[in-house]
């Protein structure tokens, strides 16, 4: 017996809608690389991307747990000496929600082009409007 191989042309992709309302950031993003990676699939193959596409909604409303609000920090660098910039983390959601929930699902994916191929299918906005609805999403619940 063979050890079966998904081929790009046998995956079916589906579509989720996820409500990020006071869930923690890092299980919904956990559980969103999950989904993209395609590891809640019975025909999950390690290197190739049999994972569905997620729409996450309400990113604003993200809650961080413990004091990470104010302690934890997003670092950049401009690439000129000394050029390191912080902004807490509480700045950072309040200035652009998207991009944190963007950094926290990246940060579970691999950093290859298959991690790159994984984290196109993820859409990500502030309001619980979403303009998928012909996609016809399926709601994604999940206790944490």
């Amino acid at each position: 017996m063979s050890t079966f191989m998904a081929k790009k042309e046998e995956i079916k992709r589906d579509w989720y809608v996820i409500d990020a309302t006071d869930k923690p950031l890092g299980r919904l993003a956990a559980k969103v690389a999950m989904i993209l990676k395609g590891k809640h699939k019975p025909i999950y193959t390690p290197h190739v991307d049999t994972g569905d596409n997620v729409i996450i909604i309400n990113a604003d409303k993200v809650a961080l747990t413990g004091k990470k609000l104010d302690d934890k920090f997003y670092y950049r660098h401009t690439s000129y000496p000394g050029g390191i910039k912080a902004v807490s983390y509480r700045r950072f959601l309040e200035e652009n929600p998207e991009k944190a929930v963007q950094k926290a699902v990246w940060g579970m994916l691999p950093h290859n082009a298959l991690g790159r191929k994984m984290i196109k299918k993820l859409r990500i906005y502030k309001g619980t409007e979403h303009p998928h609805e012909a996609q016809q999403p399926k709601p994604l619940s999940f206790d944490m």
